[in-house]
């Protein structure tokens, strides 16, 4: 019996019976995580395809990888682990179809288990223990589909890590997250993938505690220059054209106010920086919006304005506003683009960081 046929006469009936693809919001696929290495003369080494995906509630859970009967179910042992790794799962499986090997990741458990664990058991084995809170607004971030652009835009595993640990921060309750991102990993679109979930699940500063969704939050992605506030105004153009609002301050100045009318709001640090001390010099204008406006903040490019704990820029997040995701754009190639991150801290707490969403770099520069 080859894998094939171990996979379709032995494995799939046990998910099955197991209740996976049988359960609402439990499903079984086949992933793709990389395509394989670049060989040069158009030639890829071999893809990197997890055999089973087991997701439940819009999260995946665990990984199976499948051999042929007629070799040890442990066999399979070390790509299981590395594509948990890849995916973030906490459990992994490797199997021959007659015996199962179970990892937990976290705790490094290992053990021969008799059969699969249904949707709800594996669920509660990975989130059991926390807050009934956090699991609400973790279901309903996962009832939430990726705008995938008409089907031309997918996921590649490391954005969705990267949705999935922002998401899981703010589902915790956290206030600041730190995602280090290499460049041309698509920044954007995964700040635009967060801010979509958390426009259709409703959640925001007054719901945060309490599960329930109240209203569709106030959203507010900061830019140091025009052009990528731009950009990015265009490329949230999946939102309700109503829910989008560019601030400038010319509207401003013309219209007497700022508009509050909408739910993405898209500006430049500069404009929040047009009023002046006795002395004449800048500082912070909040232009009309009380501390609580906005419920999230995006910070694009935050290794320059933004990090700098004496800058009058940094006023807008210590001093008026709530939470924010701040993008970080360099390290996911080891460079250290900024200082140490303990003397960034704000006062009243540190960023919380989130640096295995690319997994470990896999080479270092000394940049002196």
């Amino acid at each position: 019996m080859n894998e094939a046929e171990t996979r379709a006469e032995l494995i799939d009936s046990a998910l099955k019976n197991a209740g996976w693809g049988v359960v609402k919001a439990s499903r079984v696929r086949r992933e793709v995580i990389t395509l394989g290495r670049l060989q040069g003369a158009g030639k890829r080494a071999k893809q990197d395809i997890v055999d089973y995906v087991l997701i439940y509630r819009g999260q995946k859970l665990a990984v199976v990888e499948a051999k042929r009967r007629s070799l040890s179910m442990t066999v399979g042992l070390g790509q299981a682990k590395r594509y948990a790794e890849h995916l973030q799962t906490r459990f992994a499986y490797a199997t021959n179809g007659d015996g199962i090997y179970c990892i937990d990741m976290h705790t490094g458990a290992e053990e021969e288990v008799a059969g699969y664990p249904s949707p709800d058991e594996l669920w509660a084995k990975t989130f059991g223990g926390e807050a009934d809170v956090a699991n609400r607004w973790r279901e309903r971030f996962g009832a939430v589909p990726f705008e995938d652009k008409g089907g031309f835009w997918q996921a590649r595993y490391y954005q969705h890590n990267a949705i999935n640990q922002a998401l899981e921060a703010i589902a915790a309750g956290r206030e600041r997250i730190l995602l280090t991102l290499a460049t041309g990993t698509g920044k954007t679109a995964i700040a635009f993938q967060i801010s979509w979930k958390l426009f259709h699940a409703r959640w925001s500063l007054a719901a945060r505690a309490t599960g329930e969704a109240l209203r569709q939050p106030r959203i507010l992605f900061l830019a140091d220059r025009n052009i990528l506030a731009n950009q990015a105004f265009n490329d949230f153009s999946a939102f309700p054209e109503d829910a989008l609002v560019r601030i400038d301050p010319e509207t401003i100045r013309s219209r007497g106010r700022v508009p509050k009318n909408g739910n993405v709001f898209f500006t430049i640090f500069q404009t929040f920086m047009t009023g002046r001390d006795a002395e004449g010099n800048p500082v912070p204008n909040f232009g009309g919006y009380p501390p609580d406006f906005f419920d999230f903040i995006v910070i694009d490019e935050c290794h320059r304005g933004g990090a700098n704990d004496e800058s009058n820029w940094r006023g807008i997040l210590d001093l008026r506003f709530c939470q924010s995701l701040r993008a970080f754009q360099r390290p996911g190639m080891g460079r250290r683009a900024t200082g140490a991150r303990a003397d960034r801290a704000p006062p009243g707490g540190g960023w919380i960081g989130r640096h295995r969403s690319l997994g470990k770099p896999r080479r270092r520069r000394d940049r002196r």
